[in-house]
């Protein structure tokens, strides 16, 4: 079982965490970064979310970061290897199903790299969108109390609509 969906009401804190972290961040691993990133829900201003900072860095090559796993340990990252996203490191501060922060590298400019740019930057600039998924959230968090999995799947059908809404915009331009 699960730990508890909390789902907190958004605060500034979110964004001062996020910039603390990017500091030590860069001073790691800023050789092969390209851009770093706040992203998901706690980096969207009045999206309520689980208090995870998520950080996304981009790089050019992914067999780049093996090097890195020694030093972001030193600094409280631990890499978790999830066989089913091979386009991804992923590394948890904090503890199993308590992280404060969720590291993502993906090859910059990737399909993953920039789908999570655009939902983000799509819940930034349309708040009715923002507001229907922050409902949708705490909706979720009621229904599926301790199943984050659940959770998460019954939230893709949303992110996935509003990324391709994105896409579709874009291409209009």
């Amino acid at each position: 079982m699960d730990k508890q969906i909390v789902i907190e009401k958004y605060t500034s804190d979110w964004a001062l965490s996020f910039n603390e972290e990017k500091k030590l961040l860069e001073d790691i691993i800023s050789d092969i970064a390209i851009s770093i990133e706040h992203f998901g829900s706690t980096s969207v201003r009045g999206l309520g979310a689980k208090p995870i900072i998520d950080i996304m860095i981009g790089v050019y090559n992914l067999k780049e970061v093996d090097g890195f796993i020694e030093p972001l340990s030193n600094i409280g990252y631990e890499h978790v290897f999830h066989k089913e996203f091979p386009n991804r490191r992923f590394f948890r501060k904090g503890l199993w199903r308590a992280g404060t922060h969720h590291l993502h590298i993906y090859k910059y400019g990737s399909e993953e790299w920039n789908s999570n740019i655009l939902f983000r930057d799509y819940l930034r600039k349309h708040p009715n969108v923002r507001n229907q998924y922050n409902q949708l959230k705490f909706e979720l968090a009621q229904k599926y109390i301790c199943d984050r999995v659940g959770y998460t799947g019954a939230k893709a059908p949303f992110i996935t609509g509003v990324i391709q809404k994105a896409k579709d915009e874009i291409k209009c331009r």
